[in-house]
C-alpha cells in the first residue's frame, strides 16, 4: 500500500481548528470559517501537494496515491468508520489540510479558496472547506445578490452574509455552515466578481449587532412593500425587525398571481387536517402588521375550519404562492394575487436596491432594516456569536439622512398593489 499522509489526532485537530478560530480574534477579517460542501458515498477532492503535513515525506515526495502536476486527486470514500482515499484505506476518520496561502482546493469539481477537512461520518464522506471568512464572503455575495446590482446593496448583502456566518461559528462541531439556501449560498471562486469583491473588501469585518451581540440579519428577496416582524413571522420579538413599509422594494415578484383549481386547493388543505368535503371558498380573516394572512377559513361542502398562524403560512406557502402577502379571489378556479416573495423579515434585496438607486449608501439601508441595531467589527470569533465591538449605532440621531434630491417614490410603489390587505 502506498503511503499517505498521516492524521492528525482528534485533540490536535480540534486545537488547530480552535487556534485558526483564535487567530481571528486577534485580528479582525482573519477568522476561518468551515462550510460543508459535498457529503455522499464518494467526494472528488483535488488539493496542493503543499498542503500535507510536513512530517510525512513520502507526501512531500508526490509518492502517495493519487499524486501527480504538483496535486493530489482522491475519490474520498469510507472504509468501515475511517475514510478511503481512491482505494486505499486511510487510518483515521478525519483528514485535515489547512489552507495555503494563496492556493486552492477543489470538491466536488468547484475551486474554494482555502482549505479542506475530511469526516467520515454515519457511513458518509462530508468534505468542508475551511476559508478565511473573508474570501469566504466573495463567494456568498454574488451567489445570493446579482453583482450587476448597485454596489452599495452589495455592501449591505456583504455585511448581512458576515453576520450570519460569524453568528454561526461552532467550535464544538467539525463545521460552521452548509453552502446552499438552508444557509446562505456560497459557490466558491467561480462566483466572485470584481464588483462583490468591491463591496466585501469595502466593508471588511463588519457586522450587525445587538445589544452587544451579533444580530440575526434575516433577508428575503422581496419584502413585497412592506416588511414582516419577527415577532409575527415566528413569534420571536426582536426590536430591531419590525414591520413597516418598504416603498423602495419593486421587483419582479413585487405582484403576481397565481391560478389554482378548487380540486388541487382541496388536495394541499387536506395535508393540514382540513377535512370538510369539497372545497368552496377561501377567506383571509387574520392579517399581521405587515398584512400577512394569519388566519384563513377554508369552507366546503360539509362544513368549515380556520386554519391559523403558522399553518395559514404554511397552507398558503404549499399552494405556491410566493410570499403570505396575499389576496383571495375568484370561485374555480382561486385566484391568489401577492406582492413579494420569501418571509420578508429583515433586509429586502430588492429593497435594498431601490434604496441604493434613490442615492442610498449601505448604512443607510442597513439602518432602514435593522432598526435601532448597530454596525460593528467582529473582535472574536472563539465563542458561538463572536464578541463584537458596537460602533456607529443605527438610529435617528447618527443615521445618514437621505439627500433632497433623492426624494423616496413612496406613493407610486405603494400604489401598485392597491388591493392587498394591511396596505
Amino acid at each position: 500500500m502506498q503511503a499517505v499522509p498521516t492524521p492528525p489526532t482528534g485533540l490536535f485537530l480540534k486545537a488547530m481548528l480552535l487556534a485558526g478560530l483564535l487567530f481571528g480574534a486577534s485580528q479582525a477579517g482573519a477568522t476561518n470559517i468551515r462550510v460543508l460542501i459535498a457529503s455522499g458515498a464518494a467526494v472528488s477532492v483535488r488539493v496542493p501537494m503543499s498542503a500535507s503535513l510536513a512530517q510525512n515525506s513520502a507526501a512531500q515526495n508526490g509518492t502517495a496515491q493519487g499524486a501527480s502536476g504538483g496535486v493530489y486527486d482522491w475519490s474520498v470514500t469510507v472504509n468501515g468508520s475511517a475514510l478511503s482515499l481512491n482505494g486505499q484505506p486511510y487510518p483515521g476518520d478525519t483528514l485535515y489540510l489547512p489552507p495555503v496561502p494563496g492556493s486552492s482546493v477543489q470538491i466536488g469539481g468547484r475551486t474554494y479558496r482555502g482549505g479542506v477537512l475530511l469526516k467520515a461520518a454515519r457511513g458518509v464522506v462530508n468534505a468542508v472547506n475551511v476559508a478565511d471568512l473573508e474570501d469566504y464572503l466573495r463567494g456568498v455575495v454574488p451567489a445570493e445578490m446579482p453583482s450587476s446590482w448597485p454596489l452599495e446593496a452589495l455592501k449591505s448583502q456583504a455585511v448581512v452574509a458576515r453576520t450570519y456566518a460569524a453568528s454561526h461559528i461552532n467550535p464544538a462541531s467539525y463545521y460552521d455552515l452548509c453552502a446552499t439556501d438552508a444557509c446562505q449560498v456560497y459557490g466558491g471562486v467561480s462566483r466572485e466578481t470584481a464588483q462583490s469583491d468591491a463591496a466585501v473588501a469595502a466593508t471588511r469585518a463588519q457586522v450587525v449587532s445587538y445589544a452587544g451581540a451579533a444580530a440575526k440579519t434575516y433577508f428575503s428577496s422581496d419584502s413585497g412593500g412592506y416588511t414582516a416582524s419577527s415577532l409575527e413571522a415566528w413569534g420571536q420579538d426582536l426590536p430591531y425587525l419590525t414591520a413597516r413599509p418598504d416603498p423602495a422594494s419593486p421587483g419582479p415578484n413585487s405582484r403576481w398571481t397565481l391560478t389554482l383549481p378548487l380540486a388541487e386547493v382541496g388536495a394541499v388543505a387536506s395535508r393540514y387536517g382540513v377535512r370538510v368535503g369539497q372545497i368552496r371558498s377561501l377567506n383571509i380573516v387574520g392579517v399581521s402588521p405587515s398584512g400577512r394572512a394569519t388566519a384563513i377559513v377554508v369552507s366546503g361542502a360539509s362544513g368549515s375550519k380556520t386554519l391559523q398562524g403558522a399553518d395559514a403560512g404554511g397552507f398558503v406557502r404549499s399552494l405556491g404562492a410566493r410570499s403570505s402577502r396575499i389576496n383571495f379571489s375568484g370561485s374555480d378556479p382561486l385566484i391568489i394575487t401577492g406582492a413579494g416573495a420569501g418571509h420578508g423579515v429583515g433586509l429586502s434585496q430588492w429593497g435594498a436596491s431601490g434604496w441604493a438607486q434613490v442615492g442610498w449608501n449601505y448604512l443607510q439601508i442597513m439602518g432602514f432594516y435593522y432598526v435601532g441595531a448597530s454596525i460593528s467589527s467582529i473582535l472574536g470569533a472563539d465563542l458561538p456569536g463572536g464578541r463584537l465591538s458596537v460602533g456607529l449605532a443605527f438610529n435617528r440621531a447618527t443615521a445618514p439622512v437621505l439627500p433632497a434630491a433623492a426624494p423616496v417614490p413612496v406613493a407610486p410603489l405603494l400604489a401598485a398593489v392597491p388591493t392587498l390587505l394591511g396596505l
